[in-house]
C-alpha cells in the first residue's frame, strides 16, 4: 500500500499566490482567444479530499476508501442524474487522478535532498548507484507494489450494494507518455479491466514539468510504441518521434504547466461530451496533479507516489472573448 505523502510531496503540492496569479493571466488570455471553453469547478461534499479540514499530510486513499462520502452507488447515481438533467453546455465527470509509483529519480531525489537534486543531480542521467535519465523507470519494488495494490484498488471500487460485487470502473484512461506513468497504469489496471478493449490513450500534455531534469525527458515514439501498443495502449495523433517539449536549458514553470493541463482537460471534456463517458482516469505525475487540481478549482492536496485522488467535476461551456470564466478564489 502506498505510504502517506513525504515531506517533499507536501512541499511540492503547495501553490503560491504568484503561481495562481500567473496562471490566472494565462487562463484569461486563453479564454479571450478561444472560440469556446469549459469552466471547471469541484462539486462539493463528494470526496473528503476537497474539504478544507482534511489533512492531506497523513491521507492514504486506500485506507480512506478513496475518500468517498457515501457509497459508490449514490455517487455514480448522482453523476448520471446530473448529466441527464444538464443542459447542452454543462457536464459532470468523476476523474481519478493517479500518480505513478516510485521511480529511480524519486529515490535519487530523496538520497540527495531537494537543493542538491534540483541544482546538480537532476541534470545528469544518473550516479554510480542509479540511472534515472532519460525517462526514469519504476524501481522493481514499485512494480510489485502496483501489482499488489491492484487487488486493493479493485476491492475499494466494489459497489457493495450489488450482490455480484460489480465494480465502479473507468470508462476511459489517459496517461502521460513517460514510462513510469504508463507502467503504473498497466500494473495497476491490467488485472482489473481489459486494457486492449479500453485502449488507454498516451497523450503528450499529461506529462510532468518538463525541461532540465533528465528524468522528465521521454523516450522516442518508436520505443514507446514498441513497448506499449501491443498491450493495448494508443498513441495520440501527431506524437513526434523525438521529445520536442524537453529543453536542456529551460525548466517549465508551474503556471506554464497548468496552462498545458488546462488545454489537456479542455480536450478531454470536449471529446467526451455527451458520449456517456463520465468516469475517467488520468495517470501522470506529482507536478501534473498539482496543476490539474489548480485548473479544476480543487484545493491543493499532496498525493504520494502510487497515490490517487478522485475529483467530482462540473464543467460549463462558455463563449470565448471574455476573461470572466474562472474566479481566482476557485483557482
Amino acid at each position: 500500500m502506498p505510504a502517506a505523502p513525504t515531506e517533499l510531496d507536501i512541499i511540492d503540492s503547495q501553490v503560491s499566490p504568484q503561481v495562481r496569479a500567473a496562471y490566472n493571466l494565462k487562463l484569461a488570455q486563453f479564454q479571450h482567444s478561444a472560440k469556446s471553453y469549459w469552466q471547471f469547478s469541484i462539486v462539493p461534499n463528494k470526496f473528503v479530499q476537497s474539504l478544507k479540514d482534511t489533512n492531506d499530510t497523513t491521507f492514504n486513499y486506500l485506507d480512506e476508501h478513496f475518500g468517498k462520502i457515501g457509497e459508490w452507488d449514490d455517487l455514480v447515481g448522482e453523476l448520471r442524474q446530473l448529466n441527464q438533467e444538464a443542459d447542452d453546455e454543462t457536464q459532470y465527470k468523476i476523474l481519478f487522478l493517479a500518480r505513478h509509483y516510485t521511480g529511480y529519480h524519486n529515490v535519487a531525489h530523496a538520497k540527495y535532498g531537494d537543493d542538491a537534486w534540483n541544482n546538480h543531480w537532476s541534470k545528469l542521467n544518473g550516479d554510480d548507484e542509479y540511472t534515472w535519465g532519460p525517462d526514469a523507470e519504476l524501481i522493481p519494488e514499485s512494480v510489485e507494489l502496483a501489482k499488489n495494490n491492484s487487488q486493493l484498488v479493485a476491492k475499494e471500487l466494489e459497489n457493495n450494494r450489488h450482490h455480484d460485487k460489480s465494480l465502479i470502473l473507468l470508462q476511459k484512461m489517459y496517461v502521460s507518455p513517460l514510462s513510469r506513468s504508463v507502467d503504473t497504469l498497466y500494473y495497476t489496471w491490467s488485472p482489473i479491466v481489459n486494457l486492449r478493449q479500453l485502449r488507454p490513450y498516451i497523450q503528450e500534455n499529461w506529462r510532468e514539468t518538463t525541461g532540465v531534469h533528465t528524468c522528465d525527458k521521454r523516450s522516442t515514439k518508436t520505443i514507446i510504441a514498441n513497448k506499449y501498443t501491443k498491450l493495448g495502449f494508443v498513441i495520440e495523433p501527431g506524437f513526434t518521434e523525438q521529445d520536442e517539449l524537453y529543453r536542456d536549458d529551460y525548466r517549465e514553470s508551474f503556471d506554464e504547466q497548468a496552462a498545458r493541463m488546462n488545454i489537456a482537460l479542455q480536450q478531454l471534456f470536449s471529446e467526451n461530451h455527451g458520449n456517456g463517458v463520465d468516469i475517467v482516469g488520468i495517470t501522470s505525475h506529482s507536478g501534473s496533479i498539482k496543476t490539474q487540481l489548480m485548473v479544476l478549482g480543487h484545493r491543493p492536496f499532496a498525493v504520494q507516489t502510487g497515490g490517487m485522488i478522485p475529483v467530482f467535476v462540473k464543467a460549463v461551456r462558455h463563449k470565448g472573448g471574455s476573461s470572466s470564466g474562472a474566479s481566482e478564489e476557485k483557482l
